[in-house]
């Protein structure tokens, strides 16, 4: 069953990204380091056509602007970044990956992940607004 699953969400994300239109590369530019060195960090990796990826949208710009220079927030679209999925080991969109301030993974998740959840896991991590 795990391997149907799995082949399914790697068959899915991969219709996903052959499938749109992939304008200039510069419509979401990333950070020169990931994850941001010193900083608690959120990269959600996704796809701006993605149901759940619009529903984090705004969750990402609200993180953003109320941990700004405490924790950064990513979002990388995988359409503009294929190269990304491989990097992270993406199996399913959107995927949440948190790294602690010293750059080791601490958590991952797949799928919508409400703001309570990730306000939480930056207060873990000692994180404050």
């Amino acid at each position: 069953m795990k391997k149907t699953t799995s082949s399914t969400a790697i068959l899915v994300l991969s219709l996903l990204l052959l499938t749109s239109p992939l304008p200039a590369a510069d419509k979401n530019p990333l950070p020169e380091e990931l994850p941001v060195p010193g900083l608690v960090t959120l990269i959600d990796l996704g796809a701006a056509t993605c149901i759940p990826c619009k529903m984090m949208a705004p969750i990402l710009e609200e993180l953003k602007k109320e941990y700004e220079g405490k924790a950064a927030v990513v979002f990388i679209d995988l359409r503009y970044h294929k190269e990304m999925a491989g990097k992270y080991q993406v199996r399913a969109i959107p995927t949440q990956i948190l790294f602690d301030q010293n750059g080791n993974e601490v958590g991952r998740h797949e799928g919508f992940l409400p703001k309570e959840a990730i306000v939480n896991a930056f207060e873990q991590l000692g994180v404050r607004k």
